[in-house]
């Protein structure tokens, strides 16, 4: 029995879901808002999002993915249906830190949907049932590819052709929006197009090499890494001459900036100057922050 029990434990272990997602509901914009429906929906998409297997691989609950996914709510349109913006937020553990680095910082305020409360939320692959839970599935896979991309070369590429497929699957619901080239060019749309697009090769293999080849060798070699990180940044420049209005570059400053700043807030940095002027050219509103890099020298 004892055998049978420790095997039950380990199996279920094994098979745990891949994420770890918080999840939140903002509906202070409604008048007399109903609390139990708002409460009953976070339910929902808590579940939803964090019993879902979305790939085929075993993680042990120590290994799920870290993310948060906040949900505001500006328009109840009717009963079932709302309007509002979803922000996702990701992270991966740096090897022998506690510290987690930022992978996603999104925010899509073009997220309208329905949900009836007690009502199963359901997910095919293959065909468009709900804008809520395609919207939920599609940052599922980008979470997961994204993380993914950071341990292997491309490694995110599966995940993110579901993204693609989901995308291409919404196309005809004409009550939802982020999902169409011409919406504008920071969408969802936009996004999976850049991850999967040629031009962005170099940012793909920026977040291996920057993660990867970088951070996860700062406890025991900081100099060092702090060159490699450098040149994963510069190694950029080509992508970002080749399609400066990309949404993945956006994606990558919103999140990126703060920690680029911190790591090199200390030691020396061979080619600070260099750095500097290439981010100032990638992302000129943040030229304060990156002015920290060469006051840290």
């Amino acid at each position: 029995m004892r055998f049978l029990l420790a095997l039950f434990l380990l199996s279920q272990s094994l098979f745990s879901q891949e994420l770890n997602c918080r999840i939140n509901i903002n509906y202070s914009a409604i008048p007399s808002p109903n609390k139990e429906m708002f409460n009953s929906m976070r339910q929902s998409i808590y579940e939803f999002i964090n019993n879902t297997n979305w790939t085929n691989d075993l993680f042990e609950n120590e290994e799920r993915i870290e993310c948060t996914i906040l949900i505001r709510i500006d328009q109840q349109l009717s009963t079932d249906e709302f309007s509002g913006s979803i922000s996702v937020q990701s992270s991966r553990p740096i090897f022998k830190t506690l510290y987690n680095s930022p992978l996603l910082n999104i925010f899509d305020d073009q997220f309208r949907f329905k949900y009836v409360e007690f009502e199963t939320l359901e997910f095919n692959e293959n065909t468009h049932l709900s804008n809520l839970t395609s919207v939920l599935a599609y940052y599922a896979y980008l979470i997961i590819g994204m993380d993914y991309d950071t341990f292997s070369l491309n490694g995110g590429d599966k995940y993110f052709l579901k993204a693609q497929k989901i995308i291409s699957n919404a196309q005809n619901d004409n009550n939802a929006t982020g999902w169409k080239s011409f919406e504008g060019l920071d969408n969802r749309y936009w996004l999976v197009e850049n991850l999967l697009s040629p031009d962005f090769e170099k940012v793909r293999a920026f977040y291996y090499n920057y993660h990867r080849e970088g951070l996860d060798n700062f406890t025991e070699k900081p100099d060092m890494t702090r060159e490699t990180v450098a040149q994963s940044i510069i190694a950029l420049r080509d992508a970002w001459n080749q399609r400066q209005r990309g949404y993945l570059f956006t994606i990558l400053f919103d999140t990126k900036t703060d920690e680029i700043v911190n790591i090199f807030s200390e030691g020396n940095l061979m080619q600070a100057d260099e750095l500097v002027n290439l981010l100032n050219q990638m992302e000129p509103t943040k030229s304060d922050k990156w002015q920290k890099i060469l006051s840290n020298e």
